[in-house]
């Protein structure tokens, strides 16, 4: 736990799970720019003067609640795609003694408030994922919102300012501080405006096993939205190959394609997709009902991890861990999933592993499970599979 002092308070924040051995902080020096420009304190270039913060003030993709905890005096609404970061956010609130109820939580596929008069948007990583909420928010503004950008310095590029210049208005950038950057946008009314070109949705070759050819939906800020990765492609290949019914779950689901696939190989399986994106979940949804009939069974979950599957209740764990946290490079999410999946599989229940040959996870899953073996591999990426004994 770490404390953010800024003008209106002390706040000790934490990130989602809490974990006591993660050193990553739950704000950045981004963060701290964008706050003391709104109290009036940050040498941006401009004339220092307090932010009216007065009417709907709405804080687009923060990132564990750091925001709207500092905030919550002007009862702000969040916009995120994380459910990580929405329970991070509930869980800073509670510690700052904010009372419930004074920050509204959003996700990226909920409506947006009709009348936004401040809007604070923190860079995400995804260049897809801004483009698709400016889309949805700009029609929201009017000439007096104040419109209001930050991100650490390599996180904010030409194509980033350009999007701001194109569905707000005129936009500039402050001055570098602590290498995090400001943007001002100035909404344009005589913009014409236009809807959001997500979610889209494209079709895989005819290489790739039971998931040749499927239909693929994608909201924006999905991994690889635009096309099939590679890895995606090397774990539909050499998916195990399973009958009956059994519990199958596709954790860290993307946008559906590796449990979709595990559904059409065996019509008896009920497949269970998992991630902490909403955006991701949605477009798993949308990607199994295209492709699979109305007798097949599913459930989709917005969820940490496999946090409310029940234990020993699954026969397959189909997972490609993420190794970023943001900007930061981290095993944690990796090991989190790792051992929900030791959990909620039955004894004999197998778990199935895709990631980077570099990454050694199976070093982690011998140490957890007693067991790991090499199901496939190629020079860029391996299939690991563990039994639970």
């Amino acid at each position: 736990m770490n404390r953010l002092t800024t003008s209106s308070g002390a706040y000790d924040l934490t990130r989602f799970p809490e974990d006591p051995r993660d050193r990553l902080r739950a704000w950045d020096a981004a963060d701290e720019y964008l706050l003391r420009h709104l109290d009036g304190s940050a040498p941006d270039g401009g004339e220092p003067a307090p932010v009216d913060l007065s009417g709907t003030v709405v804080v687009v993709g923060d990132r564990w609640g750091a925001l709207v905890t500092s905030l919550a005096a002007h009862r702000p609404v969040q916009i995120t795609d994380s459910f990580l970061a929405q329970q991070a956010t509930r869980a800073n609130l509670a510690r700052s003694g904010a009372e419930p109820g004074t920050v509204r939580l959003l996700s990226a596929m909920d409506p947006v408030p009709d009348r936004i008069d401040v809007l604070l948007v923190r860079v995400p990583k995804s260049l897809a994922l801004l483009e698709d909420q400016l889309h949805r928010l700009a029609p929201r503004l009017h000439a007096g919102t104040v419109v209001v950008g930050t991100g650490m310095v390599t996180e904010i590029h030409t194509s980033t300012l350009t999007l701001f210049e194109e569905l707000i208005g005129p936009t500039r950038t402050s001055l570098a501080a602590k290498k995090a950057r400001l943007i001002f946008s100035t909404p344009d009314p005589a913009l014409v405006r236009t809807d959001s070109p997500w979610p889209r949705t494209y079709q895989l070759p005819g290489d790739v096993g039971a998931a040749s050819g499927l239909a693929v939906t994608n909201h924006a800020g999905i991994f690889c939205a635009e096309r099939l990765d590679i890895g995606t492609r090397f774990f539909l290949r050499n998916l195990p190959q399973r009958d009956g019914p059994e519990r199958v779950v596709d954790l860290g689901c993307g946008n559906g394609v590796v449990g979709t696939a595990a559904a059409l190989a065996n019509p008896g399986a009920h497949v269970t997709f998992i991630d902490e994106s909403f955006s991701a979940v949605a477009s798993a949804e949308a990607t199994f009902r295209a492709n699979t009939g109305p007798d097949a069974k599913a459930q989709f979950l917005v969820d940490d991890g496999l946090s409310s599957v029940p234990a020993g209740s699954v026969d397959l764990v189909l997972n490609n861990p993420p190794f970023h946290s943001h900007q930061a490079t981290t095993d944690t999410t990796a090991w989190n999933m790792f051992t929900g999946s030791r959990e909620a599989l039955r004894a004999g229940g197998e778990l199935w592993v895709i990631g980077n040959r570099h990454l050694g996870y199976h070093v982690k899953l011998r140490r957890l499970f007693g067991n790991c073996e090499v199901v496939a591999s190629d020079p860029k990426f391996v299939i690991l599979r563990a039994v639970k004994r």
